[in-house]
């Protein structure tokens, strides 16, 4: 078998078209990786990955249509399997932990995508995690966020239905507005609930509830 026939078939997603030719040219010198298709916006993203079903995409976070983040849930609620990185020019520690809590494997920094793009992708094909090194302080207080999520487990207990709804829906990254439109109240109901999470979990901060809801990502998701 040669090496062309086990290249990472790859699907880019990036607004930028300069980007996306610079990012093209990196990648056309490696024998292992073969772009398979470009796409500007998230609507292009979508027709080429049932049309060419990639191994691996490679997205913006942010589309002129549509969140990269977002475009994640749904190419892995059709096809779990497939693999993701996000290129991006965010050193956002919410969107990274929203990106590894939807699934996403790897996190490069686009000012760094020269230098780590390939291995990042040869990383996440053999199913482990890549994130830029920039972003490394992010991370090790992620892992100690999944830590304290666990002994929280048994504080979630005291929540009530509702409330544990509004936290799981919150772990997906959507708004107080998408949340309370989707569980039919308004978004001032959504505000209270919100206060009495953090109040009832002795979380403090802006984020602090975002991160701890991401932490119990897998445990939310069992709720009906």
């Amino acid at each position: 078998m040669s090496e062309r026939a086990i290249a990472v078939r790859t699907l880019l997603v990036d607004d930028h078209p300069l980007f996306r030719q610079g990012l093209r040219q990196v990648l056309a010198a490696e024998q292992d990786i073969e772009v398979i298709g470009e796409a500007s916006n998230g609507a292009e993203a979508v027709a080429l990955f049932h049309a060419q079903t990639p191994d691996l995409v490679v997205l913006d976070v942010n589309l002129p249509d549509t969140s990269g983040l977002d475009l994640a849930r749904l190419m892995l609620k059709s096809r779990p399997a497939v693999l993701l990185v996000v290129l991006t020019m965010l050193r956002d520690e919410d969107i990274l932990n929203a990106a590894l809590g939807v699934g996403v494997l790897g996190y490069v920094l686009k000012e760094c995508a020269a230098d780590e793009i390939t291995d990042c992708i040869r990383a996440v094909a053999q199913g482990q995690p890549y994130v830029s090194a920039q972003l490394s302080t992010f991370l090790v207080r992620r892992m100690s966020n999944l830590e304290s999520g666990k002994a929280g487990n048994r504080e979630m207990d005291r929540l009530t239905t509702a409330e544990r709804r509004v936290l799981k829906l919150l772990a997906q990254t959507k708004t107080t507005k998408e949340i309370a439109q989707e569980l039919g109240v308004s978004p001032r109901t959504i505000e209270a609930h919100r206060a009495n999470i953090g109040g009832k979990l002795g979380l403090r901060g802006s984020h602090s509830l975002l991160r701890f809801a991401i932490a119990n990502r897998e445990q939310l998701e069992d709720l009906k």
